[in-house]
């Protein structure tokens, strides 16, 4: 059953975003990442909206990338993951997909499938200790790589950042570092940049030949929203640092209560008015993706104005403090998040982050009219 809540959905601020993290890397080619069904946007919405202005297109895993070629999709694929089974090789093999390798058992796969990927991308672990070879290994995986018949287009390097989100950190150093020293004696392209390090100037890993092919993986930055803590205490925001909400999520006012001092709302009796109001209780709860542990005080935005969240956050309902909207009546659209209210100062409001917030919408809610 779907909802009043709605979600508008702005192809164009993708297109845009995309054209921000290009600003950023000049000459970097662009992995536009789409995984999680294109961050909470859709796999398909997201790849139509991305594939005439990225370079390729990068999904977590095989299924992913298999969905979008027999919806039509035709361009450069990449696969984060990797394959996971030797099913997985053949699939990379007829879909022309192009592979992380990032674990030696998957080695073993593409030994047991009589199938040759002509282009393959290797993982490093310099420090995350998430997915990836030691770098000290680089040069033996590229050659049981090249003895297989595997990469005969390319046999590509990509390493992930720990901390990218926090540029002073030391991490990032070490870890930069390590993919250099690893990757610059081998041939093939190079990628170490998410959204984070994008921002931060790594577009390209300082250190490597400047005439080297880099690659980008745009992710969340792509969405209009700026990963984590960059910088940790002022994160720039929306139109702030030129970046547009692809999302804005939306729902009515369904009932309108009038509050006297003293007055509580909400489960449990949190919030208490110290000062006569009104309440303004909205079709939207934790149900529809919303955090149920938003704190009151989580800004949304009510007309023009932002107005604070009161009380707790129930499943299908949330309370706004209408005091300084006496304008708004039943019927009116709330922004949760979205344009005029970026989701990351919501996120911060609830402890939380906003890729979290953008994959939680639940399918129930409609799209906007």
């Amino acid at each position: 059953m779907r909802r009043a809540a709605s979600i508008q959905l702005h192809p164009e601020a993708l297109r845009h975003n995309l054209a921000v993290a290009r600003r950023l890397a000049p000459g970097v080619s662009m992995w536009a990442v789409i995984k999680a069904e294109g961050y909470g946007h859709g796999l398909f919405w997201a790849a139509e909206a991305l594939a005439g202005a990225s370079d390729g297109l990068a999904v977590s895993q095989i299924g992913e990338a298999r969905a979008l070629r027999e919806a039509g999709f035709d361009g450069a694929l990449l696969v984060l993951q990797g394959p996971h089974d030797a099913g997985d090789v053949r699939a990379c093999h007829e879909l022309g997909l192009e592979p992380v390798i990032h674990e030696a058992a998957q080695l073993g796969h593409l030994d047991a499938v009589p199938v040759r990927l002509p282009t393959v991308w290797i993982k490093l672990n310099t420090g995350m200790n998430r997915l990836g070879f030691d770098p000290l290994d680089a040069e033996g995986v590229t050659r049981r790589l090249r003895a297989a018949g595997h990469g005969a287009l390319g046999l590509h390097w990509m390493t992930h950042l720990a901390c990218a989100d926090e540029p002073e950190h030391p991490q990032n150093a070490r870890q930069l570092e390590r993919f250099v020293a690893a990757a610059s004696p081998l041939p093939g392209h190079a990628s170490v940049a998410n959204s984070a390090a994008l921002f931060a100037g790594w577009g390209r890993a300082s250190g490597l030949d400047p005439e080297r092919v880099c690659w980008a993986r745009p992710g969340i930055m792509l969405y209009g929203a700026h990963p984590a803590s960059v910088p940790a205490d002022a994160p720039p925001e929306g139109p702030q640092a030129d970046l547009r909400p692809a999302m804005t999520v939306q729902a009515p006012i369904i009932a309108v209560q009038p509050l006297e001092p003293g007055s509580t709302v909400g489960y449990g009796a949190t919030w208490t008015a110290a000062a006569p109001g009104r309440a303004g209780i909205v079709a939207m709860g934790y149900a529809d993706g919303y955090p149920r542990h938003a704190p009151s005080g989580t800004p949304v935005r009510v007309g023009d104005r932002i107005c604070p969240l009161i009380g707790r956050v129930s499943m299908d309902m949330l309370a706004v403090d209408l005091t300084d909207c006496p304008q708004a009546k039943v019927g009116d659209p709330v922004t949760l998040w979205g344009e005029g209210l970026p989701v990351e100062r919501v996120a911060r409001a609830a402890g939380t982050i906003s890729y979290e917030l953008l994959t939680r919408v639940a399918d129930r809610l409609q799209p906007a009219r």
